[in-house]
């Protein structure tokens, strides 16, 4: 088995990542699991993609919450 293939990410954009979890959670869930000011104050696509491609931290939390909620939909 190669590597990306046990990567539940590989394919995935960000863009797709956040819409699945707004989609999911809504902003005020999303903002209740991960505590990040775009996702409280005036949220929008564009504006969390550019703070989570400038942030490593926040985009490992929310790559994270993503990998979990897909375990879950299984």
């Amino acid at each position: 088995m190669t590597e990306t293939s046990n990567n539940p990410l590989h394919g995935v954009t960000l863009e797709q990542i956040l819409n699945a979890l707004v989609a999911h959670y809504e902003w005020a869930g999303l903002a209740e699991r991960i505590d990040i000011r775009c996702f409280k104050s005036d949220p929008s696509i564009k504006s969390s993609l550019t703070f989570l491609r400038r942030t490593p931290w926040a985009r490992e939390k929310v790559e994270r919450l993503y990998v979990k909620l897909m375990r879950t939909k299984r």
